[in-house]
Parts: C-alpha cells; sequence; structure tokens
C-alpha cells in the first residue's frame, strides 16, 4: 500500500486531518484500532471554540452542527451562592457551540467515506518505522493479514495511550506532567438542562459543572477523588451533592432531574510532549498533550494542530518548501502552553484542594471575587475560552 500521509487515529484528530488534506488533493490512509461503531459511539467532551465550529462549517462538515448544535453565548459561575455570568458575546465578539465530540466524529467519518476516503477499522498490531528518514512506514494487520503502508510523513493521532508518542527514540521527547489529587465524577441523565449556559460552581464540599448534550440530555459533573468508584454513587446522592454544588441564593433556580443513563470518573491530568514531531512523524491532539476538562479545550486544541500541520503539508505538497514541517512543533507548542496555562488556573480556581491551607482558600475566594468584579479578568476568561487567535507559522 502507498499514501502520502499515513494516519493512526480515527479521532476528531485524524479524520479532521485527513478530510483538510483530502480538500487539498493530498492523499491520506486512516488506521484505527477500534471498531467504526465504537469509534461513532464514544462519548467525549463538546464546547467547541469559535474557530473549532468555523472550520467544521468553511470545510462542509458542519450542517448537522449548524442545524442541532446549542451556541452558548457565555458561561455562568456560581459561587457563594451567587451567579456571575461571562458574556463572550459583548466581550469578544465570539460565542461557543455545545455539539458532542462523537457526533463531530460522525460527520467526518459519513464525509471521508462519501469522498471514497480510506479509513480502515479494526487494525491490529501497529507499529510507525523508519520515521527518520525519508521513507516512512506504517506497518499493521488487518483481516488476517500483515500489511505494510508506504507514505511520506506520519501523523500520530492516536492518543494518550497510543503507539505513536512511545515510539519515538528514548530521550528525544522532554515530558511535563501534573497529576491533580481529584477526579470529575460525569453522568449523563435523560432531563432538559437546568440553564441555557454552563454553570461552573465553586463550593466548599467541591467543585461541580452543569452542562448539556442536547435540549433533552444534560451531562453534570462533580468533583470527587481519583480512585473514586461511581457505582459508590446512587442517583439520589448524586443528584443531592449537585443540589448542594449548584445551589444558587441570587436567583430562582432549581435542577432538572431525570433517570441516569451513563456515569464513570474522568482522572485529571496536564501533560505536554515536546517537540510535537520526530523526523516524518508528527504527534497531533492527545499523543501529544493532555488539559483537565474544566477549560473545555481537549478537542479544541487537537483542531489546532490539525490546521497547522495541514496548512505545512500543503506548503510542503504545493511547493517543496520544508520550512512549516520544521516549525510544526514550535508553532503547535505556543498555542499548547497558553491553552495549558488557562486549564491549570480554571482548576486551580474552581476546585477544592484538600491539602490546602485556610490562606490559600482565602485566595481562591478573592480570585472569583476579583474574576466577578474586573472586566478586565472577564475578557480574559472569555477570549481564552471562546480560543485564543491560531498562528499557521510564517
Amino acid at each position: 500500500m502507498r499514501t502520502q500521509v499515513g494516519i493512526v487515529g480515527a479521532g476528531p484528530a485524524g479524520l479532521l486531518l485527513s478530510h483538510l488534506l483530502h480538500l487539498r488533493g493530498i492523499e491520506s490512509v486512516v488506521l484505527e484500532a477500534r471498531s467504526r461503531e465504537y469509534v461513532e459511539n464514544r462519548i467525549r467532551a463538546g464546547v467547541l471554540e469559535d474557530g473549532t465550529a468555523q472550520t467544521l462549517i468553511e470545510t462542509g462538515v458542519g450542517a448537522r452542527l449548524q442545524a442541532a448544535g446549542l451556541p452558548h453565548h457565555g458561561v455562568k459561575l456560581r459561587f457563594d451562592g451567587r451567579t456571575h455570568r461571562i458574556d463572550f458575546l459583548a466581550l469578544t465578539g465570539k460565542s461557543v457551540m455545545v455539539y458532542s465530540q462523537h457526533l463531530v466524529v460522525q460527520d467526518l467519518i459519513a464525509a471521508r467515506l462519501a469522498a471514497a476516503g480510506q479509513i480502515l477499522f479494526e487494525v491490529a498490531d501497529v507499529a510507525v518505522q523508519d520515521f527518520a528518514g525519508d521513507a516512512p512506514k506504517i506497518r499493521f494487520r488487518a483481516a488476517g493479514r500483515t500489511k505494510t503502508l508506504a507514505c511520506d510523513f506520519i501523523a500520530g493521532c492516536d492518543g494518550f495511550h497510543g503507539i505513536c508518542r512511545p515510539s519515538i527514540p528514548a530521550g528525544l521527547l522532554s515530558m511535563h506532567e501534573r497529576v491533580y489529587p481529584f477526579g470529575w465524577l460525569g453522568i449523563l441523565a435523560e432531563a432538559p438542562p437546568s440553564s441555557d449556559e454552563l454553570i461552573y460552581a465553586s463550593h466548599a464540599r467541591g467543585f461541580a459543572l452543569l452542562s448539556m448534550r442536547s435540549p433533552t440530555v444534560s451531562r453534570l459533573y462533580l468533583q470527587c477523588a481519583p480512585d473514586e468508584d461511581p457505582e459508590a454513587w446512587s442517583d439520589e446522592r448524586i443528584w443531592s451533592e449537585l443540589d448542594m454544588r449548584l445551589h444558587a441564593e441570587d436567583e430562582e433556580w432549581k435542577l432538572t432531574r431525570g433517570p441516569i443513563f451513563q456515569k464513570g470518573v474522568t482522572p485529571m491530568r496536564s501533560f505536554v510532549a515536546e517537540p510535537m514531531q520526530c523526523g516524518r512523524l508528527f504527534l497531533l491532539g492527545d499523543a501529544a498533550h493532555i488539559v483537565p476538562p474544566t477549560g473545555a479545550k481537549g478537542l479544541n486544541l487537537a483542531v489546532a494542530d490539525v490546521r497547522v500541520l495541514a496548512h505545512a503539508l500543503d506548503g510542503y505538497y504545493r511547493t517543496g518548501a520544508t520550512e512549516l514541517l520544521a516549525q510544526y512543533s514550535a508553532t503547535c507548542l505556543g498555542r499548547v502552553w497558553k491553552v495549558q496555562r488557562f486549564s491549570w488556573w480554571m482548576t486551580s480556581m474552581l476546585h477544592r484542594f484538600d491539602a490546602h491551607t485556610a490562606f490559600e482558600r482565602h485566595i481562591q475566594a478573592a480570585e472569583l471575587d476579583y474574576l466577578a468584579g474586573s472586566l478586565a479578568a472577564s475578557t480574559a476568561l472569555a477570549e481564552n475560552y471562546v480560543g485564543l487567535p491560531l498562528d499557521l507559522g510564517q
């Protein structure tokens, strides 16, 4: 087999990269270890930055997003029983879109298959080879046979636990990581959202987040121990805890309840591997970096990586220029670290840390109070939340 770009992983990053390359006349093959059914129904976050939503719309895969997505023009912060709204539209002229990640994946798969794109599901024993030279290869097993995909470049879009990053020789990458001493107990409930916008709540018992997936499905989170057993939480216990942490004294508000049909615990970590490239192997999305979900940045940061690499590959195949490819990691990392800072700041400000002293808890309270009363601070949050400008390189 032969293609121009071999892509490992059929998540949002791999599929969007394949789609953008197709629009530029560049061939690719996507290899995925899981089944199509699994990939299309894997529930993940769903807050799209303005730039992410516009990328999907402008490249022809945003029809359902425009019809079914939920535009959000702000978010609400709730602390000390009070609610403060950050008005994205007024502060930045932009908004975000709530649209589940699995729907993005479905849209991209449909677009690639409609264009006769090659996505090979349920492949095994994937290995990336010879990427330090001019003739990279990807070996894999499909339908019981070992195959080799020869390509010009390899895109590692196979997530934090994938094979691409560990295939880079020891000593060439620097790993930066922070593991947080808590996780999120997340639920999906058949209940209309209790708010038309996300609510981020800081409470003495821990953080809570009210989000949604559709007009009839709510997505809610509770800060918990990282090794929490979700089965130890009955539906009644979950709803009671959410009621306490999301309580508002300054407005008439009631938490809408409904049958819980999914629950699980998400660990919290920050992680960056740098550089994000080695020879002709490029790392994108979770293969290169993880952010805590507080700032809703995981998918959006992957889309930014994809746009940078697609732009660089387009330049290479049009003119033979390699400068943008050589700058890929530096270009992406400039944004990655800004997004890490924002996600760390949101996480540090809103969560309860058992190790915090009374002094540190007072600092958290002062930070929230300052944010609620400062136009400059509110604008900074809004700018980061709707998405920082994207640098595609020189």
